[in-house]
């Protein structure tokens, strides 16, 4: 049962990458991971017997380990032995939606906390085996509910088990000439009762949209009884209750069906790279696009720090480049890649036109491409160089981009030093965008787990007053402190009202998306 931490090999470091981020921000001592040990389970042998009735159960060490935590640096850190490793008491496997019901049933009987567990890849804590007041914690593997369960191709719908993955995802739908185009760099691992669960957003949102604009409907396994929500393309039948279980992180119930919007798959999509010069250039470039309905399904702007790492890491390429933009005039290249899979790339090169822009090509779209997953499969190899590297994003709207980047900017850099940190528009909107921070600094040995926690503090701070807490990685437990901050008491006084319906003694999840 012991799940792989990534389905996709680690993605070494070239030397001239290790070279570059050695001058540029030097690196840390490597150290000798200590060894984790899975503390003995708490679960009570009754609960243990009741739910091995119902479906496979594990309480060997490899598979709770397997699935303590999702896949932010601090869990990294957590399991090569430095900070607390909340390790859940059991792992249960059940394979139907009946069967994640009865585990439920018989959770609540015995007072057991229940973490549903899709791939494990969240950044902020939200599928970390908590018990809150509970004496032991199971965690609930959804790997068993990996089917296509129908596609309809006259309304172009189909519906999902909550445990497929997203490549898998790809090779059913593709069976039946469609693609369902959600594509986030966690794409490798993730589920689609995970895209769900934190309203996920994929790279190439503007041309598909963003998951939730996907979903037609929902089946939800809670405490309270099964419930299934959307029954049709729209709805005016009182508040959209499908989007209250759309990002609900577990707390509400389990997601084991939804139901999906797809699409046929593209002929011949095609991404390339250009530059602007600078940011602001950039960013005014991305909202014309965006209020000329012009975006292409993945845009993408880099500023000058995340551009300058891009053009390191190409190696042998990068001088050519780099000449090659200095003669064009560009003196703080800013990369953009654009892609098109089901939107006109005509109107979008229209809108270009009366802008500054250097083309770079199809070669750096393929690039980009080749490379769209390497940031998750390169964390480990990172850390055995000694550099700390995390992630975290916002979004706010257009007149407050710039400012809200300084700011993050300014926060982290106050906390971390001489760090590196990059930002992207990743998704646009008519009104505003998101703005994903990636960061790079030598990890500081004597207290690793610190030193990330502070910088993600100033950094939230500095979010909570111009943005969202969050884009698209979801609360989880990391963001929970600014939540009321975003939706006020009377919206937290509604979701622990939701929750006290459907979970009345408080198995789910807990520790997660609601504020303490």
């Amino acid at each position: 049962m012991t799940r792989a931490r990534w389905t996709t090999e680690t993605t070494p470091l070239p030397p001239h990458a290790l070279a570059w981020l050695s001058a540029r921000v030097g690196l840390g001592d490597p150290f000798t991971p200590a060894p984790v040990q899975a503390p003995p389970s708490a679960l009570s042998e009754d609960a243990f017997t009741a739910l091995e009735a119902v479906c496979t159960i594990s309480v060997l060490p490899a598979d709770r380990l397997g699935h303590a935590g999702g896949l932010s640096y601090l869990d990294l850190l957590r399991h090569r032995g430095h900070g607390d490793l909340p390790v859940p008491d059991a792992v249960v496997v059940p394979a139907s939606p009946e069967e994640v019901s009865e585990v439920l049933r018989v959770c609540v009987e015995h007072d057991v906390a229940v973490v549903p567990f899709g791939g494990g890849t969240s950044v902020v804590g939200g599928v970390e085996a908590l018990r809150g007041p509970k004496d032991a914690v199971v965690a609930l593997d959804l790997a068993g509910l990996g089917s296509l369960v129908s596609v309809d191709p006259v309304s172009r719908v189909a519906v999902l088990q909550a445990g497929v993955t997203g490549p898998e995802a790809e090779r059913l739908l593709g069976e039946h000439g469609f693609t369902l185009g959600h594509f986030p760099q966690s794409f490798e691992r993730a589920t689609i009762g995970g895209f769900a669960a934190t309203r996920s957003a994929g790279q190439a949102s503007s041309g598909y949209g963003r998951f939730e604009d996907m979903v037609e409907s929902v089946r939800i396994a809670t405490p309270a009884g099964e419930w299934v929500v959307g029954t049709a393309p729209a709805s005016a039948a009182g508040p959209d209750l499908k989007q209250l279980v759309i990002g609900s992180e577990g707390q509400f119930g389990v997601i084991t069906e939804v139901s999906v919007r797809v699409r046929p798959k593209p002929n011949g999509p095609r991404y390339e790279g250009f530059v602007v010069d600078g940011w602001e250039a950039g960013v005014e470039l991305v909202r014309t696009l965006a209020q000329n309905g012009a975006l292409a399904d993945i845009t993408r702007l880099s500023d000058e720090h995340e551009t300058e790492v891009a053009l390191a890491l190409a190696g042998s390429k990068a001088s050519v480049v780099t000449r090659y933009l200095r003669l064009r005039g560009v003196r703080n290249p800013c990369l953009v890649i654009l892609g098109w899979e089901c939107r006109s790339r005509s109107a979008t090169m229209s809108s270009l036109s009366g802008h500054r822009v250097v083309r770079l090509g199809r070669a750096m779209g393929a690039s980009w491409l080749h490379g769209r997953y390497n940031g998750p499969r390169q964390r480990d190899a990172l850390l055995d160089a000694g550099v700390a590297v995390e992630t975290l994003e916002t979004a706010t709207h257009w007149s407050r981009v710039s400012q809200l980047r300084d700011a993050v900017r300014e926060a982290l850099l106050g906390e971390l030093g001489d760090a590196v940190v990059m930002c992207h528009i990743s998704h646009a909107y008519e009104t505003g965008a998101s703005l994903y921070f990636t960061v790079l600094v030598p990890r500081d040995l004597a207290d690793p787990v610190g030193q990330w926690a502070r910088a993600k503090v100033a950094a939230s701070e500095a979010i909570s007053r111009l943005g969202t807490i969050t884009h698209h990685h979801a609360v989880g437990r990391d963001h929970r402190p600014w939540l009321e901050h975003e939706i006020g008491a009377i919206g937290v006084g509604v979701l622990r009202a939701v929750k006290t319906r459907l979970d009345p003694t408080g198995i789910l999840n807990p520790g997660k998306l609601l504020p303490l």
